[in-house]
């Protein structure tokens, strides 16, 4: 699980677009699910990608009707934007990623990972030791750290 958090246009569905692309699904399908509360894309062999938008959520009663059980059963990777309006109603394994847009710059973007948890920890280290294996240059600084 993934949760994102930033203020209005910081990159957070821009961010799922990416990882969308990189689970090789069509950037293009990735839209703010901001009122619908979630979209489902299918990735390959069964799983697929669950993109949840908690902007107007407003309990985890509502949340869990929603279909939250569901979004964590095994085979989905679940990306939440707004993660931080609810997040006692979320597992506490996951990767929290601060998004930043750097006013200045305008294409600039500082994100902060937090991984709590020993799943989220090996994830951050893989996605930490393949942008130290990219090219420089992407317009991003990153922060990362455990809880």
């Amino acid at each position: 699980m993934i949760g994102l958090t930033g203020a209005l246009g910081a990159g957070k569905t821009l961010f799922v677009r990416g990882l969308a692309e990189g689970l090789g699904v069509d950037p293009g399908l990735v839209a703010s699910p901001t009122f619908v509360i979630a979209h489902e894309l299918p990735i390959a062999a069964g799983r697929s990608l669950i993109h949840v938008d908690l902007y107007r959520v407003e309990s985890e009663a509502e949340l869990e009707n929603a279909g939250l059980l569901d979004w964590l059963a095994p085979g989905r990777v679940l990306v939440v934007e707004w993660a931080d309006r609810l997040p006692h109603a979320l597992p506490p394994e996951r990767l929290t990623v601060g998004l930043e847009r750097d006013a200045a710059e305008g294409s600039q973007r500082r994100l902060n990972a937090i991984a709590s948890g020993a799943g989220a920890q090996e994830i951050l280290a893989r996605w930490l030791a393949a942008i130290r294996a990219a090219p420089a240059g992407a317009g991003l600084t990153i922060e990362a750290g455990a809880s």
